[in-house]
């Protein structure tokens, strides 16, 4: 069970309608429909290869969809970057040299209709003690930081991140996140990519999961815990077990390895109930689900089901 995917309206900053884009035969974007109203920040998760980059290079006019339309601010997304209401922070891209961190900021802010203030800009990123630095002397995580202040250059209504924190430590992370809530707060829109969950857990109104050029959820991190099953709850198999598990009341899921079994439910409480009334159930643990254990039981694949079904299967017969 998935979350039902937002429908765009008027007011978003953000709008995808049946939007396809096929790269040979590889179907990347497959009729997304995605509203992403002013002021929100929304994480778009998916696994490597699941579609986000090429939605994100459909937002900011870098590529044309094969069908369906994309808007930012009711127009075409090239309009809105022209007019500077759009600042990326992408991944790719190499230092300039020999230029200072002040003088670039200087120069792509001097592009913008409206800037944000330089020591605005190198506040929000950290980068006020590095100002006078050549950007080709930064280590990786400062022009990761570097890519940043670019991004909020022009002061723009919309941000669009991806992979903001990689090569960036922990302390820098914290930092970089405080920053990006602070500028979503003054009212500003931002969509972010990231492969650290606990990231998006914890800084996104919202969530989007990708999975094979579609949207598989949409909505709160709770929410989308919730709809894979709210609680795991864990235990050995005894010898001689035989009771099917997924008919035990609130599961949603049962995943066997090596002889513990792993299940989802809606109703931990009912579920453990159950399972009392059962003999010799060992070592039970029961603990909320994480986005984690959520995005991978909502990114898994065909062959993932077969491998849970067939060792569900060989339990079974060797009991």
């Amino acid at each position: 069970m998935t979350t039902a995917p937002g429908s765009a309206g008027p007011a978003d900053a953000v709008s995808f309608t049946g939007v396809v884009k096929t790269f040979g035969a590889v179907r990347a974007v497959d009729g997304i429909d995605l509203g992403v109203p002013r002021g929100e920040a929304v994480a778009l998760l998916g696994r490597n290869g699941a579609g986000k980059s090429t939605a994100i290079g459909l937002l900011l006019g870098l590529d044309e969809p094969d069908a369906g339309t994309v808007r930012l601010f009711g127009g075409a997304p090239s309009r809105a970057v022209t007019a500077g209401r759009v600042g990326a922070m992408l991944q790719d891209g190499r230092p300039i040299r020999r230029v200072t961190v002040r003088e670039l900021l200087t120069f792509v802010a001097s592009t913008y209709p409206r800037p944000l203030p330089l020591a605005e800009a190198l506040g929000l990123a950290g980068l006020t003690e590095l100002a006078d630095r050549r950007v080709d002397k930064l280590s990786g995580g400062q022009l990761q930081r570097v890519r940043f202040a670019v991004a909020l250059a022009g002061g723009p209504e919309l941000l669009v991140l991806d992979e903001p924190t990689a090569a960036l430590d922990v302390e820098a992370r914290r930092a970089f996140w405080a920053s990006m809530r602070a500028y979503a707060d003054r009212g500003n829109t931002v969509l972010f990519s990231t492969h650290y969950l606990e990231e998006a857990d914890d800084n996104a109104d919202r969530i989007v999961v990708i999975d094979h050029g579609r949207i598989v959820a949409d909505g709160t991190s709770e929410l989308i815990k919730s709809s894979v099953g709210g609680h795991l709850v864990a235990f050995d198999l005894p010898e001689g077990f035989t009771a099917e598990l997924t008919r035990l009341p609130g599961v949603v899921s049962a995943e066997i390895r090596a002889g513990r079994a792993r299940l989802r439910t809606d109703d931990s409480d009912a579920t453990v109930v159950a399972l009392a009334g059962l003999d010799a159930i060992r070592r039970l643990e029961v603990a909320p689900a994480t986005l984690e254990d959520a995005f991978l039981a909502l990114t898994h694949t065909t062959r993932d089901v077969q491998d849970t079904e067939d060792a569900q299967d060989h339990m079974k017969d060797g009991l």
